[in-house]
């Protein structure tokens, strides 16, 4: 055991490179696994990118493989409260020793790699090889690994992934990996491997073109929403929505999905494919999924951050959304699945973002807008300025300004509460940004105390 503290291994990493701040190569982390015996070796992979809905999308597969009996390894990017959240075994993040014990056992690696590169090793690095090693320490019967951002360069990249997923591919982080889809897709689609199966979400036409290339190069077998896999029926229900989809191996119905937004019923099918070809389910073959252990997998299914209700009287719900793609489908979703009268905002950006896409998703269905600022101030950007923005887009009398985020989110409880009195039920969205919407949920879900902790 250790004698680091968990402070301690969380200032180490914090010292290193940003996660933000990537070079094209992936030297240093294969460098570093190669020391630690190619722990992402030890296990099947199912490796996620896209532009949004990773997260989610990684969280039900997670849960429909465990609901098959399988114990799994999960590793998400960013978190939302605990750093910990990113590395979780059958579904649980370690606990604060476990994560100390799996910095120590790398820490001398980590020194030699140090000092043999031109640069040190980044934090996403450190993070992507801590959850390798856990993995295979655990050990797991299968690891669902998403990407931090793009790919091709992704440090995550050195696992071959089984089963690679791609939901649907937008604009985000354009300054790193390209102004438009299709170039961000070429980046993405590094993580097609072969040998693997390759499981692709509704895309665009010219999108889905530069997959199928990356595909066929490599001899990976695909598998497309719309045409191999989809839905084929959607409908409304108490605490989210009843799907039915066609899988790569039979027809499941009626299984309902405990997440708001068309966009978590198109996750869902995702998921579900993905599952099926890591677990060979397949036309000619009754395979291991079965609708029985979907209908009984989603009933256990969570996302916090997406589109997730904290609060009641008024209604709070905490977004992640973070690029215009995203805030269309959370505006999308909160009107179809809430009668919102009024619907308040509370908005907190990150500067490198199109912010003025974001908000312009949002206008159409809030009331109000209160712009705020997160704790991240190297990247975050500040509240006059958001406002500044948000007056282009929504108008003066609709913009508040509110720099600390526990006095925006009071202020639009207020909003939302005096102005529910004649127009009927008031909520509000607190969005923007993951670490927005992680900071919120700090402030207003109350969590039992963890044992080690």
């Amino acid at each position: 055991m250790s004698d680091l503290s968990y402070a301690d291994v969380s200032a180490r990493l914090q010292q290193r490179w940003p996660e933000y701040k990537i070079e094209p190569t992936l030297a240093r982390v294969q460098r570093l696994v190669e020391l630690l015996g190619d722990p992402q070796k030890a296990y099947p992979v199912v490796h996620l990118t896209g532009t949004n809905g990773k997260t989610s999308t990684a969280r039900i597969i997670d849960t429909l493989l465990r609901e098959a009996g399988l114990r799994t390894g999960r590793f998400t990017s960013p978190h939302l409260e605990s750093v910990r959240e990113r590395i979780t075994l059958n579904g649980e993040p370690i606990s604060e020793q476990r994560f100390v014990d799996a910095y120590a056992e790398i820490a001398p690696y980590l020194d030699v790699v140090d000092a043999e590169q031109e640069h040190p090793l980044s934090f996403f690095e450190v993070m992507t090889a801590m959850a390798f090693a856990v993995f295979a320490d655990a050990p797991v019967d299968v690891a669902v690994i998403e990407v931090g951002l793009g790919g091709t360069w992704d440090s995550t990249n050195v696992a071959d992934g089984t089963v690679s997923v791609i939901t649907p591919v937008a604009v985000d982080h354009a300054h790193i990996l390209g102004a438009d889809p299709v170039t961000i897709a070429r980046d993405k689609s590094g993580i097609i491997k072969p040998g693997g199966t390759t499981v692709m979400s509704q895309q665009s036409l010219e999108v889905f073109e530069v997959l199928l290339a990356k595909a066929a190069e490599v001899g990976s077998p695909v598998a497309r929403e719309g045409i191999e896999f989809g839905l084929t029926a959607r409908s409304l229900a108490v605490g989210g929505q009843l799907i039915s989809v066609k899988g790569l191996g039979g027809e499941y119905d009626d299984i309902f999905v405990p997440l708001h937004g068309e966009y978590q019923a198109h996750n869902a099918a995702t998921a579900i494919a993905a599952v099926e070809a890591l677990l060979g389910a397949g036309p000619q073959s009754e395979g291991r999924v079965t609708t029985e252990l979907l209908q009984t997998g989603f009933e256990q299914v969570t996302s916090p951050g997406r589109m997730e209700v904290v609060r009641n009287s008024p209604t709070i719900i905490v977004d992640a959304a973070h690029n215009p793609h995203g805030a269309e489908a959370a505006a999308a979703a909160v009107s179809e699945a809430f009668a919102f009268q009024p619907l308040i905002g509370v908005l907190g950006c990150m500067k490198d973002k199109d912010v003025y896409g974001v908000l312009e998703a949002y206008e159409p269905i809030m009331e109000t807008v209160v712009c705020t600022r997160n704790s991240f101030v190297e990247r975050s950007m500040p509240a006059e300025e958001l406002g500044e923005l948000a007056i282009e887009v929504f108008g003066e009398d609709r913009v508040l300004v509110r720099p600390h985020l526990i006095d925006a989110i009071d202020d639009a409880i207020r909003l939302a509460e005096e102005n529910a009195i004649a127009l009927g039920t008031g909520g509000v969205l607190i969005t923007g940004s993951v670490i927005t919407a992680g900071e919120a949920r700090t402030l207003l879900v109350r969590k039992p105390k963890q044992a080690d902790e």
